[in-house]
């Protein structure tokens, strides 16, 4: 079968002959293998494009014209505050357009076992606290400023700080690596904040007082919402906000599987290979979520576009367009008299290899009949001649 296999080497990309050794079964003749590989070779050929195939124009109205009959709706988790999804059209804008800002960053967090199982429920739901940002806001009940003195009072909720497992010290520890330049004392049931600095005033201490309402306490900052949910056999931990350099920290996270909805984040943790996927996976979610059906390879040319460069960039004037060579493609597509009064100042040159730009000039464009030309040599003159 190995022989058989390497006389493919040529003709079919590695990945596929790997997968093929793995997959057919050990005792298959010759003969079957080789039809097997026939029929493999010969979709491989009707699959490849031909030269000079407008792919990209392709991809367009590939994507785009699903994209007409997708849905605006955002879905919202019942029961659970600030849980919502983008989906449909908005969702797909945000992906391609490289939104660094999402409207709805969540995150899904695969677990390691015993907690996946479900089976201590009580576990899981403790986790899944740890998980969420608890801020000073959250465990106190009112926040108070003495004229006399300035000094700034928060009155804390022993219930709820008995809940997430968090003691008078705990808040006063992260109070303190958080907020420089005041003291903090303990007074029961509240904490007691006093600047260091002789020049206090109303203003600063107001100023402060709405600062600390936001410094986190315990969990990991940007998860606002944790919500356990049960997938066929195992239990997933979804989240409003997202911050996976700090989630895949946690021991009892499965980071081969935890994932987030922002691209920038999977770019700056896993590198831009996984960022291509990951705009990959989410364009198909989106797509499948509608009950629309598009080619992989379409996405995937996106995907390939976005990634090229090393960085996500979204296709936007800022991003992709913005590297184009071309100094008419550029201004094609947005502020064309920026572009061209650019490339006025610097003397810039275009060769005039694309698409767009020989349709702006009415010359023949370089795909399909149009990318070969013809050039005829004439008969050299012999010494006897000239």
């Amino acid at each position: 079968m190995a022989d058989i296999i390497s006389e493919y080497e040529d003709k079919l990309p590695a990945k596929m002959l790997d997968e093929f050794k793995e997959n057919i079964p050990k005792g298959a003749s010759d003969t079957k293998v080789r039809k097997i590989l026939e029929a493999a070779y010969g979709e491989y050929k009707n699959a490849r494009v031909c030269p000079g195939e407008a792919v990209g124009l392709i991809a367009a109205e590939s994507i785009g014209e699903p994209g007409t009959q997708m849905t605006l709706n955002t879905f919202h988790f019942a029961g659970v505050a600030e849980m919502n999804v983008t989906l449909g059209l908005p969702r797909i804008i945000e992906i391609l357009d490289g939104r660094k800002e999402l409207e709805n960053p969540m995150m899904e967090i695969y677990l390691k076992k015993p907690y996946a199982s479900g089976k201590r429920i009580e576990d899981l739901r403790h986790l899944a606290l740890q998980i969420k940002e608890t801020k000073l806001n959250d465990i106190s009940t009112e926040f108070s400023i003495n004229i006399a003195d300035f000094t700034i009072e928060v009155k804390l909720d022993k219930e709820r700080m008995k809940e997430i497992g968090v003691t008078t010290g705990k808040v006063m520890d992260a109070i303190s690596k958080q907020l420089k330049g005041y003291n903090i004392k303990d007074d029961k049931d509240s904490i007691i904040l006093k600047a260091r600095s002789k020049e206090d005033s109303f203003n600063e201490a107001y100023k402060t007082k709405e600062k600390i309402k936001g410094i986190t306490i315990k969990g990991i900052k940007g998860i606002l919402q944790v919500l356990p949910v049960k997938r066929e056999e195992e239990f997933v931990i979804i989240t409003a906000g997202s911050n996976l350099a700090d989630v895949l920290q946690l021991e009892e996270v499965d980071a081969y599987r935890t994932t987030t909805n922002n691209i920038f984040e999977i770019e700056q943790v896993l590198g831009i290979e996984a960022a291509r996927q990951a705009i990959i996976n989410e364009i198909f979610k989106v797509i499948e979520s509608q009950g629309l059906n598009v080619d992989a390879r379409h996405i995937m040319l996106v995907a390939d576009t976005m990634c090229v460069s090393g960085t996500v960039k979204g296709i936007t004037r800022y991003g992709v367009v913005s590297e184009k060579s071309s100094v008419l493609a550029r201004a094609s597509f947005e502020t064309p008299i920026k572009h061209i009064i650019n490339a006025a100042l610097i003397g810039e040159v275009d060769n005039l290899n694309s698409v767009v730009e020989n349709v702006m000039v009415n010359q023949p464009i370089p795909i399909g009949t149009g990318l070969p030309s013809l050039s005829v040599k004439p008969p050299q003159k012999t010494p006897k001649e000239k």
